[in-house]
């Protein structure tokens, strides 16, 4: 079976490219019986697609979860298209000009960059020169044609010119609030193309980092040399930082455009596109990998983004220095986007701690720093991975792996599933899960017994236990079903249903909150660990 496969994986008319090395094949024994053990690696930007058979547009396949889909056209074509050294933002958009650019937004562009850099050289340059710096204006060699680039629409555009059949015709741009425990209030405030405002990049940055932080991040009272007070600290840089990274890694052809969420207990920074470099490269830093060259170029020239790869690290370093739970990179597919969530709860939250130190006694005096860490993160988020806990240590991820199977040895965590898929959860008294409860450890109203026990409440989710891919409106239909008549917390569900606490929450009962149709158990606290929900209403 080994000798088949690599001759297999090394013909170009069954595969056209082996990302493996002799370390990735290997035969182990499980049992009485020995298997071919075959690692994946994840392919880089330069080497997608991976396919089967002659044809990319029909053999190429994508890992989604415990499983693996057939890539449309389009999902293939943005794979092509990142293959480039050319950046995406260096197309010349055809029959456009420099009135199709906001005179307003160059000039304050200008201003700023002057107020950073008063001297530097591209200052004394016209306004067409200063473009063809940035890389806003660009001669294309070969053809002689000259015009303004993609990037020079997105920064300076008027946002009819940008959305533009011709030009970028899924441009979208959208920032918005939720910081009201109301919840028949959808968003406290709100952001988007609506023509009340030219809708470019540079003016939804100069808005929304100053929108961001308002109300949330704290700004202690401090002077500078020159007693001018200083309202910015290294979780306001973070958070710019963060906003630039979303608009410079985008894939402006992809589905979604740009949302920037405030609400009570975090940040959501998304973009559509996939990572163009792994996750441990993201963690690690040091590696810059950008889609829109000439952007990252023009926000970093006013002091927005970093080019080495830095940008992330910067972000972790300040978000800890502010004892905040650290930052979490989320990667979706189907449409592809990347999300960075920035918790504003505390690191480690005192009654969670005190909690904690009840239930497990002396053996908690006893814990380093990261196993504290990682059954924090259990208690908080329902569950805990080895990606969540390298986004928060410095640890390597086998020795990570080391410290969440020492705690399943302690009897600490309960480990669920295999491989990849392998999650951590606190065990309960039964020895089985822990879910997270209500009134600081009764259950909620489910008649005594573990809901994930529950005869009815499992019969309810089989359709979402059997699928992996259960459309959203039949998910959230039977979240409302399940709720009715009692209180479930985000891990009991993600139990009965077998998801991820932490996207169930995001992607069903943050949303079902905000239509009114699930209540919370304490509205007036949405971010409590123990947060439980039931169904406002029929279902």
């Amino acid at each position: 079976m080994e000798r088949d496969f690599w001759s297999a994986i090394n013909n170009r008319g069954k595969v056209n490219a082996n990302l493996l090395v002799n370390d990735d094949v290997r035969i182990v024994p499980i049992g009485d019986k020995r298997v071919v053990l075959i690692i994946v690696p994840r392919s880089s930007r330069r080497q997608r697609p991976i396919f089967v058979g002659l044809n990319p547009l029909e053999g190429t396949y994508r890992r989604y979860s415990d499983g693996d889909y057939l890539c449309s056209r389009d999902e293939v074509g943005r794979m092509l298209a990142d293959q480039s050294e050319d950046s995406h933002d260096a197309r010349i958009v055809e029959h456009f000009s420099l009135a199709d650019l906001d005179p307003v937004s160059l000039r304050q562009y200008r201003n700023l960059f002057s107020a950073r850099s008063p001297n530097h050289p591209w200052l004394t340059e016209s306004d067409q020169g200063l473009l063809t710096k940035l890389g806003c204006w660009r001669e294309d060699r070969a053809t002689g044609r000259t015009g303004v680039t993609v990037a020079g629409l997105l920064m300076f555009g008027k946002d009819e010119s940008i959305r533009d059949p011709a030009a970028v015709p899924q441009y979208q741009i959208s920032y918005r609030e939720k910081l009201s425990a109301d919840t028949d209030v959808r968003w406290t405030d709100r952001l988007t193309i609506d023509g009340t405002w030219v809708a470019n990049l540079f003016q939804f940055y100069q808005r929304v980092s100053v929108l961001l932080p308002r109300d949330v991040l704290k700004t202690p009272f401090a002077l500078d040399p020159k007693m001018v007070r200083i309202d910015d600290t290294p979780a306001h840089q973070a958070l710019r930082e963060a906003l630039v990274n979303a608009l410079i890694h985008a894939d402006y052809g992809g589905q979604g455009g740009i949302v920037i969420e405030k609400r009570r207990d975090r940040f959501d920074l998304s973009n559509p596109g996939s990572l163009l470099i792994s996750f441990d490269q993201v963690v690690r830093g040091g590696v810059s990998e950008c889609r829109n060259k000439s952007l990252q170029l023009m926000f970093l020239l006013v002091g927005g983004g970093e080019r080495e790869g830095s940008g992330i690290d910067k972000i972790r370093q300040s978000w800890a220095s502010q004892n905040l739970q650290s930052p979490a990179i989320v990667e979706q597919v189907r449409p592809d986007r990347v999300r960075l969530l920035l918790p504003t709860v505390s690191l480690l939250p005192g009654e969670v701690i005190g909690r904690l130190r009840h239930r497990f006694g002396k053996v908690w005096d006893r814990l380093t720093p990261v196993e504290v860490r990682a059954l924090v993160l259990a208690d908080t988020e329902g569950e805990v991975a080895n990606a969540r806990l390298r986004l928060v240590t410095d640890h390597h991820a086998a020795d990570l792996t080391l410290v969440l199977q020492g705690l399943v040895g302690k009897g600490l965590l309960v480990q669920q599933g295999q491989k990849r898929g392998t999650t951590y959860q606190l065990p309960n008294t039964n020895g089985g899960v822990r879910r997270t409860m209500d009134n600081g450890g009764s259950p909620p109203d489910n008649g005594g017994s573990p809901p994930e026990n529950d005869i009815s409440l499992l019969k309810i989710a089989t359709a979402a236990r059997e699928n992996r891919r259960l459309p959203q409106a039949k998910m959230r239909q039977m979240i409302l079903r399940l709720c009715q008549g009692r209180y479930l917390t985000a891990s009991q569900l993600a139990k009965l249903l077998i998801r991820n606490a932490m996207k169930l929450r995001d992607r069903s009962l943050s949303p079902l909150c905000e239509e009114g149709r699930l209540a919370r158990r304490f509205p007036r606290e949405p971010n409590r660990p123990d947060q439980a929900y039931t169904t406002k209403g029929p279902t």
